[in-house]
């Protein structure tokens, strides 16, 4: 590839190897984050040309391909995702040489990637951030949303707010509160019925809105399965945020929970439905002490105390 014009010698090593810049492993970061070459310039602060020819010469220098190229942007390789966490140690090294020179050594500098439910980062999270990046301006944040679980040690993510309690790996774990769910209904969905009855057991199977086949694993998609004995949902999906607009359509009910199902204006049939679910605070162990990682964990921690009666009731 881009060593094609380098000779070998007889030992097996490459003449002349390109030198590696490790300021380089900023631009390979930029691209992994933002996906392509604009945006990652637009970042940097850099020309596309400039950008470009940075990423070549990484390449270059480390004689291998750290993206594929296509029309949708930059994707990264096998070997350039095993680089990230290595690039993303580079970087920090370089925040905390800089760091080193100021006055103020409280200053949080760094990217954080935190992962959690798309409920809690579009109705919790998000809404809170304005504080957080007004508090460090030099702190910039990624959110992953799944409902898979991201794997913390492979680091996928700096910082998980989880549901389920990791069994293993290297990570500090705490819990910070509770999740709770309840079964909601849209007002207008409830006076259309014929039915006066409130209660979960009174309603037909068409009635609820469930879980896809790959979501089974859920606490709410198990608890449909044990009232419905098997009968199908009016209508499965695989997001809550599609569970939520199609309680509001007024097509049925489903497990949601409290905060944001009150949030909106909907209706409570049944409150107890044992779907509660714990809040853990995940953070690689590496990162703990990390002035970045400890500032978004912070923020996290306080935002979930200070809304625990909303996220329980």
């Amino acid at each position: 590839m881009h060593n094609k014009h380098k000779q070998v010698s007889e030992n097996g090593k490459l003449d002349n190897p390109a030198r590696f810049h490790w300021d380089d492993a900023r631009i390979f970061l930029a691209i992994a984050r933002s996906g392509t070459l604009s945006r990652a310039a637009k970042t940097l602060r850099l020309g596309i040309a400039t950008t470009s020819r940075r990423l070549e010469r990484l390449e270059e220098a480390l004689n291998m391909r750290l993206f594929t190229r296509d029309q949708l942007g930059y994707t990264l390789t096998d070997e350039g995702r095993e680089l990230i966490a290595p690039a993303e140690a580079l970087e920090q090294a370089g925040y905390a040489f800089g760091e080193a020179t100021k006055t103020n050594r409280d200053e949080v500098i760094g990217h954080v990637r935190v992962a959690t439910a798309q409920g809690l980062a579009d109705h919790l999270i998000i809404p809170a951030m304005p504080k957080l990046i007004n508090d460090h301006p030099n702190l910039t944040l990624e959110m992953v949303t799944s409902v898979s679980t991201v794997n913390l040690h492979r680091r996928d993510a700096d910082i998980a707010l989880r549901m389920v309690r990791p069994e293993r790996g290297n990570v500090t774990i705490r819990k910070l509160g509770t999740l709770g769910f309840g079964l909601y209904a849209a007002p207008i969905y409830l006076h259309n019925r014929t039915s006066t009855e409130t209660t979960s057991q009174s309603f037909e199977h068409d009635d609820f809105i469930g879980w896809s086949e790959t979501q089974q694993h859920l606490p709410a998609a198990q608890w449909l399965e044990k009232t419905l004995r098997g009968k199908p949902c009016r209508l499965t999906t695989s997001s809550l945020s599609a569970q939520m607009s199609a309680v509001e359509a007024g097509l049925g009910m489903a497990i949601l929970p409290h905060f944001m199902a009150q949030d909106k204006g909907l209706m409570c049939v049944q409150n107890d439905v044992g779907c509660d679910q714990p809040i853990w605070l995940v953070i690689h162990s590496d990162l703990t002490h990390s002035r970045r990682v400890r500032a978004v964990a912070d923020f996290l921690e306080t935002l979930i105390n200070e809304n625990q009666a909303a996220l329980a009731r």
